[in-house]
């Protein structure tokens, strides 16, 4: 963990996502969806795994109290829409706390509250019905899955009205080199473009068709 998560504040998810692409990696998470436009997460991950309650059930956990200001609460429901794992008291304490947002693979409810505070919450949509009694919390710190990405503990997270990427810890500065090439490189292309009058031409001479194109993550 070398890099202040705040070192990619300035990119958007699309900047990322060209620079995952560019090194080969996955981390765009799909079908994951920013609950109000406007919104911007940025921060490591402190992930969350559920499965079905057994019996007698688990609880759905009380987290919360473990999580440092600044982290994002990843909750893998595993893509259930029947019931959610995170609403108005959760919203509230991790506001309070600044935690810097939530990302669920599954659904949320409550979001009145979220979105009256301006609290960041990425999920696959809404659902008011509870989680109690029919999840229950499996694992902390582990492995999980963010739509169709991977999210390890304390990989970085990015969201903004586009969605989440996932920022592999491994790869964080990497990713983060590529991803400033490619917004200097747009800004010249848009500048030139302006500029001179000919998007064409602004493309070919920064190589704008090649920006994502994928190069080896290998030393």
């Amino acid at each position: 963990m070398s890099l202040d998560p705040k070192e990619f504040a300035g990119h958007t998810t699309s900047a990322l996502s060209d620079a995952l692409d560019r090194l080969g990696l996955p981390g765009s998470a799909w079908g994951i969806r920013a609950l109000g436009d406007g919104q911007r997460m940025v921060g490591r991950a402190f992930t969350v795994r559920y499965v079905p309650a057994g019996h007698p059930a688990g609880t759905v956990g009380d987290y919360i109290d473990d999580i440092e200001p600044g982290w994002v609460v990843v909750l893998d429901n595993d893509g259930r829409t029947d019931c959610t794992v995170w609403g108005d008291i959760l919203t509230a304490v991790a506001a309070h706390r600044g935690v810097a947002g939530t990302a669920i693979n599954g659904v949320c409810r409550d979001t009145r509250r979220a979105l009256d505070i301006h609290y960041p919450i990425y999920s696959a949509g809404r659902f008011m019905r509870t989680g109690k009694d029919r999840v229950e919390v499996a694992e902390m710190g582990s492995t999980v899955s963010l739509g169709d990405a991977q999210v390890r503990q304390a990989d970085i997270l990015v969201g903004d009205d586009d969605g989440v990427v996932v920022i592999p810890a491994a790869y964080e500065e990497k990713v983060l080199e590529v991803a400033n090439e490619i917004a200097e490189r747009e800004a010249s292309i848009l500048s030139e473009a302006i500029e001179k009058g000919s998007l064409r031409e602004a493309r070919a001479h920064y190589g704008y068709h090649l920006l994502q194109r994928r190069e080896s993550t290998e030393d």
